[in-house]
């Protein structure tokens, strides 16, 4: 067994210093400094040390030694910033699909050299009233009533005003550019065909475009659609005279049943509660026709599944009335802020979470100056920012 270091140190002859006078004197050993190591890193080093064989073997005993543990760093810990983007939006092809009555046949000329259909005759017009063809869900178009007192007394905005359906989009069209000759140009580009003559000549199913917008909440367009046509599938064609089931074979139908067209069950339930309000006669389409802005704007916001959105583009683009001007639509927002000269890339969030481009105050305040015509004002706002910014500021 091989002795310590200590006991072979100790063992070997002390080293001698020749004196002058010849003689040999023993030199004292260096004194051994004490290791500063700690103890269990020296008992591994004396062990290793102690080993019969080569330094390999040490090598091999340091190399089995594990790490001496580290403190980890702590690193502050940094909020993830997300990124803010603007939220999605209706845009005007919602509204189309709302008010699309693809499955009724034009009752117009459709402009081909072939077509002998005669095109649409000329209605009274009038900016805050229903300048749609309505149609009852049976299939009955609804007109106009005049009271005798109104025909024979100028109302309090004036004598009554001899706008029709045939030049009711160039008077509206002229009067923007009469407030504000920036709009010439978006104008001039975009054709607003659902204010011409052959838009108003189109017949609109109140229940129907109601209906419709439902089913394109919160889901994108071609899924509406793939509902929509699930929905009508569910009755039997004789049973729809205008392509669409009336409200109250529908009313008549479970709510599971509703579903299988892939409703959520809170849609289903909409649809279900406005088919019984029209049913009963809540909703008619001579109330649409013939009610105020106001009164029709009050009357629907109150049907569960309705919000003030969906109202204002149902009687902007539905009921084709011309002075409803929505403040809630972040298009209409972003193409006004547009319009204001304001660079709509620099407009973020507001505190709260809340995206916003312009106040709903600046909106009204902007917009009051196109009055009688501001859904086409509107219509504009949403193509703003598809021509010349430069030629819609001031300079």
């Amino acid at each position: 067994m091989s002795l310590r270091r200590s006991a072979r140190v100790q063992a070997q002859p002390a080293p001698e210093k020749e004196l002058p006078n010849g003689g040999m004197a023993e030199v004292a050993a260096p004194s051994k400094k004490r290791s500063r190591k700690s103890k269990p890193t020296e008992d591994v080093a004396v062990n290793a040390i102690a080993q019969d064989g080569v330094s390999a073997d040490a090598d091999e005993a340091k190399a089995a030694m594990p790490p001496p543990p580290k403190t980890p760093n702590k690193r502050r810990r940094v909020a993830k910033s997300e990124t803010t983007v603007p939220p999605i939006t209706p845009t005007p092809s919602a509204i189309g699909f709302m008010t699309s009555n693809s499955t009724l046949k034009h009752n117009y000329s459709t402009g081909d050299i072939d077509d002998a259909t005669p095109p649409p005759s000329a209605r009274p017009a009038e900016p805050h009233q229903t300048n749609a063809a309505l149609i009852t869900p049976g299939g009955t178009q609804v007109l106009r009533t005049y009271s005798t007192f109104e025909d024979s007394s100028p109302s309090k905005l004036g004598p009554r005003s001899t706008t029709t359906t045939k030049s009711l989009l160039d008077e509206a069209c002229a009067h923007l550019i009469e407030v504000d000759e920036k709009l010439r140009t978006v104008v001039e580009k975009h054709h607003c065909r659902i204010f011409s003559p052959e838009g108003l000549a189109e017949k609109i199913d109140p229940f129907r475009s109601l209906a419709s917008g439902i089913m394109a909440q919160q889901v994108s367009g071609a899924a509406a659609k793939s509902i929509k046509n699930k929905f009508v599938g569910l009755f039997p064609p004789e049973s729809c005279p205008t392509g669409f089931p009336t409200p109250d074979l529908v009313a008549q139908t479970s709510l599971p049943r509703l579903r299988e067209a892939g409703l959520s069950q809170r849609k289903a339930e909409y649809i279900y509660g406005m088919a019984e309000k029209f049913r009963d006669r809540e909703l008619t389409a001579e109330f649409l026709m013939n009610g105020s802005d106001e009164e029709v704007m009050e009357k629907l916001v109150a049907v569960r599944g309705l919000g003030r959105w969906s109202v204002e583009m149902f009687m902007c683009f539905g009921l084709k009335r011309m002075d409803v001007f929505s403040t809630g639509d972040l298009g209409v927002q972003r193409g006004m802020a547009a319009y204001m000269g304001r660079d709509v890339a620099k407009l973020k969030a507001k505190g709260g979470g809340k995206w916003k481009y312009m106040s709903e105050k600046d909106m009204l305040e902007i917009s009051e100056r196109f009055s009688p015509y501001r859904s086409l004002f509107m219509w504009y706002m949403w193509r703003i920012e598809d021509v010349e910014v430069d030629a819609l500021q001031d300079n």
